[in-house]
């Protein structure tokens, strides 16, 4: 299932686009697996990328919806950088954080062929339960998703830093 997942970065502090930072992003598959780090695709690099924001402080990433794997809520993984040249270079972190996925999109998602797998996965967890989003809910965290299964869906969330 196709997925546009768009983050716009702002300062915390007076809400003004941080151009320049880098994003890096990365998610499972739609077996729930993660490159380079679960058995069977530690040698491939895939559903993973870094790019800069723009002058409004925004990146867009085309990828696939992520499987929702056993205990964890579906979700997309994001770190924030200074710049690209610190996100590749592993430099310093501005933040680290999750996106949660809203679960009526799921659900629509999951019943499509690929996802079988995740729709049990997902009758076992909540999002109140889930180990990150937890605390609060995923309050923050929630991304707006718009779309169809047909066409394909697009997530946006803003973040602020």
């Amino acid at each position: 299932m196709p997925l546009e997942i768009v983050l716009t970065v702002r300062d915390a502090a007076t809400g003004a686009a941080l151009v320049g930072a880098g994003v890096y992003l990365w998610h499972c598959d739609r077996e729930g697996r993660y490159s380079l780090y679960s058995e069977g695709v530690e040698d491939e690099n895939y559903l993973r990328g870094v790019q800069p924001t723009d002058d409004t402080g925004t990146v867009r990433f085309t990828s696939i919806y992520p499987a929702c794997y056993s205990g964890r809520w579906p979700h997309i993984h994001f770190e924030v950088y200074e710049d690209v040249a610190n996100a590749v270079a592993t430099g310093p972190i501005v933040k680290t954080s999750q996106i949660a996925l809203p679960d009526e999109i799921n659900a629509k998602v999951y019943a499509t062929a690929g996802y079988e797998a995740s729709i049990r996965n997902a009758s076992q967890v909540t999002l109140t339960g889930d180990n990150v989003f937890g605390d609060d809910g995923g309050v923050l965290q929630v991304a707006t998703v718009t779309g169809s299964v047909d066409d394909g869906y697009a997530a946006a969330l803003s973040i602020a830093v």
